[in-house]
């Protein structure tokens, strides 16, 4: 395959086998490459001509970087650095796949199928249950039914006082208009 650039030229077809090698994709420098396999994925989950800021396209886009550093660490895989850039564009397609997921769900699912991405959903968060939170938790329910037993007999008297009132309303209503109380 050749560079974009040299793709069109109608002489290209004329040319030797060790010219058309140095213009292929073979010899193009890695930020050439990536350039096209970003554009490649792109041109996929593209709405319009003119989308570029979607979250598809987003998506795309970051997937792209994330192969290109999962090729690199295979032949590097002491190159902390890069694996830290890998590992936070996993987490923010990730998290732009959680919105796509929960925005447009098929437009997620067209994506994921489009781009080959294997989505999981992320574990429920569990807090572990240490000594002090239950004890702490344990001491506020307490706490709670303390109060809820000293509000009671307030809450016992509102709620006579309004059924007291709806009763009043009640016999009010079902009076008839003209008969004097």
């Amino acid at each position: 395959m050749l560079k974009k650039d040299f793709a069109n030229v109608p002489i290209i077809n004329s040319v030797d086998d060790v010219v058309k090698r140095l213009l292929s994709l073979e010899m193009a420098s890695q930020k050439e490459k990536m350039k096209i396999k970003t554009q490649q994925l792109v041109e996929k989950v593209r709405r319009s001509p003119n989308d570029n800021g979607s979250s598809e396209v987003q998506i795309a886009v970051l997937t792209a970087k994330i192969r290109t550093y999962k090729e690199h660490l295979q032949c590097h895989p002491k190159d902390k650095n890069n694996r830290r850039r890998m590992l936070m564009a996993v987490d923010r397609r990730n998290k732009l796949l959680a919105y796509l997921r929960r925005v447009r769900y098929d437009t997620f699912e067209n994506t994921c199928k489009q781009l080959d991405i294997q989505y999981s959903l992320p574990p429920p968060y569990l807090r572990k249950a240490t000594k002090r939170w239950l004890v702490k938790k344990a001491f506020c329910i307490k706490v709670f039914q303390e109060v809820q037993k000293l509000k009671a007999p307030q809450r016992l008297k509102e709620r006579r006082e309004r059924q007291a009132r709806a009763r009043a309303a009640r016999e009010a209503a079902a009076q008839p208009e003209g008969t004097p109380a």
